[in-house]
């Protein structure tokens, strides 16, 4: 087997406001809410942590200025991800596919930190092994994801024609991607196409921003209010979007962009300052659309909107 290589390289700058007394572990973990605290720790004790260039302990306390370095390693091969009976919620299945409603707080697919209750180890006990492989053998079956703490519609293709069809409609726009979201304030005006580039944020490597081009890649959202609150303060919008585009955090990027954050969302916001609180990041695939890979038949699922959104909801 070959060595598993480093693959994803994160920068941050400690600052006053940022991180500055905090143990080096703890900050971590704030910035790398994929990972577990045990995990974050092990990377520090492994070396593949520097702090200012050098190796450090997981309790060193930081201060302004401070660079840190984290490298985490490639995705485990998947002779390595066992199947696990991990509950799921089907919406479709057949032969060539199956659409589930991914609960939030589950990751999608094994990585350093996440190596099983992802909902790959799900789906290859579900489907007794029956994914495609043309994703790569860390993620079988997986044609997109969604982000951690996203719930809502996503496919699993379980044979690689199948994968290459659905993959190629998601690449050529020819999906159906509408989300719906409850954000912080009301946006402004409450309709409308946001359309920018969205590329790594220049300082956080966690993060994504709008940037200018040509950095970054084109990104293309309709929203429009469907609720909002009649508070004064502590003001919400129900919010539905429809993406054009699939670019990593594109919702959350955007909404922030009209300086209205998701609530809940712990990367774009502070949800323990955000009024109303939220239990999650209230961000939800309600709704995809696409052609069936073998009857060529337009399909359209629907994920229901979780009981956290019943307080916002139509």
């Amino acid at each position: 087997m070959e060595e598993i290589k480093k693959s994803e390289k994160y920068q941050f700058l400690v600052s006053e406001e940022s991180g500055a007394g905090m143990r080096l572990d703890q900050f971590l973990a704030d910035q790398l809410k994929d990972l577990s605290r045990s995990r974050i720790q092990q990377l520090i004790k492994g070396n593949t942590v520097l702090v200012n260039g050098l190796s450090a302990k997981p309790k060193l306390k930081l201060t302004a200025g401070n660079e840190i370095i984290v490298e985490i390693p490639e995705a485990v091969p998947m002779d390595k991800v066992e199947p696990q009976a991990i509950p799921l919620e089907v919406i479709y299945e057949d032969k060539d596919f199956i659409v589930i409603n991914k609960e939030s707080g589950i990751v999608v697919h094994p990585a350093f930190g996440n190596h099983d209750g992802t909902l790959v180890n799900a789906l290859l006990h579900h489907c007794h092994g029956e994914l495609s492989g043309i994703g790569g053998v860390q993620r079988p079956g997986i044609v997109h994801r969604l982000d951690k703490d996203t719930s809502g519609c996503l496919v699993a293709a379980k044979n690689d024609i199948a994968h290459q069809e659905i993959s190629r409609q998601f690449a050529d726009r020819e999906t159906t991607k509408i989300y719906h979201c409850v954000v912080q304030g009301i946006p402004s005006p409450p309709s409308g196409r946001i359309e920018n580039q969205i590329g790594r944020h220049p300082v956080n490597r966690q993060k994504m921003a709008v940037v200018e081009a040509p950095a970054g890649k084109r990104a293309v959202t309709d929203y429009k209010v469907l609720r909002k609150s009649s508070a004064s303060k502590a003001q919400w919008a129900f919010t539905e979007c429809h993406l054009h585009t699939g670019r990593t955090h594109q919702i959350r990027v955007h909404m922030k962009s009209l300086g209205c954050p998701i609530l809940g969302d712990e990367i774009y916001a502070q949800p323990p300052r955000q009024q109303p609180s939220a239990p999650r990041l209230l961000l939800h695939a309600s709704q995809l659309g696409f052609t069936h890979p073998s009857s060529k038949e337009a399909l359209s699922f629907t994920a229901p909107l979780p009981e956290a959104f019943s307080p916002y909801s139509l």
